[in-house]
């Protein structure tokens, strides 16, 4: 059940802020820290478990969320070591985070409004890093970016802050086509949507490679969208319009790792893909890296510094 209130935790905050709490700016900040470092706590038993056995077994707990005929969707977690590293990064990293924004947004408006999009992001970040399944992700993938699109236009009066967020949420767009894309390819391919049942088909040489080949180039279409990879890259840079918080929790810590993260949770596709797949990748992110560290050099805005460091 402690996975599960992972999930249940940053959305009941979330919805506690909007509707209860809004007019009162202290207590809906500190509920919002409140919740995050009570994620991060039921996360520490996992982190000194895996420290102590880094292969360790994996902890799976699923629920059928819809069934008809010939098609099954669950909704489920999955805690491995990945999964671990993952979570205390998001909920440590996003505890300093929001403690550093209760003082740094402290007299904006819309403070109550701010804190409950923080505590949305979370609840969509850990989706992600929890989900058993390539259907669980891909909702989570999308609450991620509604959530960056609320935060990176929270000026929202600022046309450049408005046009930021669009931005971002058009351009990622395109890179999820290629996701549900590769989901679609996967699931012709092996018939489910479960990490585990996924790689035990794929690792049994029962899915062709080019089949595999081309199901991993369209995954990673959703990671270049997410990460900010060449030619999707354009979207960062200008997502700095939103508070320096922000910049920190998206666009350094977590939802630029998210689609890291899945490219290494389906890190066995690549395996056993032919050897171009893992030449695209590696020419993307080689040209990703020096094109981003060049574009660094010629800027004057500390924080597009940190955004194209970010790429690179």
């Amino acid at each position: 059940m402690d996975v599960w209130a992972l999930l249940l935790i940053p959305i009941i905050t979330c919805v506690t802020i909007v509707f209860i709490t809004l007019k009162w700016k202290n207590l809906s900040s500190f509920l919002s820290i409140a919740a995050v470092i009570a994620c991060f706590l039921i996360v520490l038993p996992y982190l000194i478990e895996a420290l102590g056995n880094p292969h360790m077994q994996g902890y799976e707990q699923a629920f059928t969320w819809l069934k008809v005929k010939g098609l099954r969707i669950e909704i489920g977690t999955f805690i491995d070591s990945l999964t671990v590293v993952m979570l205390c990064i998001v909920t440590f990293v996003g505890s300093l985070i929001h403690i550093y924004a209760r003082g740094y947004m402290e007299g904006e408006e819309g403070f109550s409004r701010f804190f409950a999009c923080l505590s949305f992001f979370i609840f969509a970040m850990l989706g992600i890093v929890l989900a058993n399944n390539l259907i669980m992700i891909f909702i989570f993938w999308e609450l991620v970016g509604l959530a960056s699109y609320l935060l990176i236009g929270y000026y929202y009066q600022k046309p450049s802050a408005a046009d930021a967020a669009k931005k971002a949420f058009l351009v990622n767009r395109v890179g999820d086509f290629g996701l549900i894309l590769g989901i679609f390819v996967i699931y012709y391919a092996t018939g489910t949507f479960n990490f585990g049942e996924i790689e035990h088909q794929v690792m049994a040489g029962h899915v062709a490679p080019e089949t595999i080949g081309l199901a991993a180039l369209l995954l990673f279409c959703g990671a270049v969208g997410k990460s900010a990879q060449f030619p999707l890259h354009v979207w960062l840079p200008d997502a700095m319009e939103g508070p320096t918080p922000v910049s920190a929790l998206i666009h350094a810590a977590t939802m630029v790792a998210a689609g890291v993260y899945l490219l290494v949770r389906v890190s066995f596709l690549f395996y056993m893909a032919p050897p171009v797949a893992g030449l695209v990748v590696a020419y993307v992110g080689g040209l990703t890296a020096l094109m981003a560290a060049l574009m660094a050099l010629a800027q004057s805005d500390i924080k597009k510094i940190i955004a194209y460091s970010t790429l690179s």
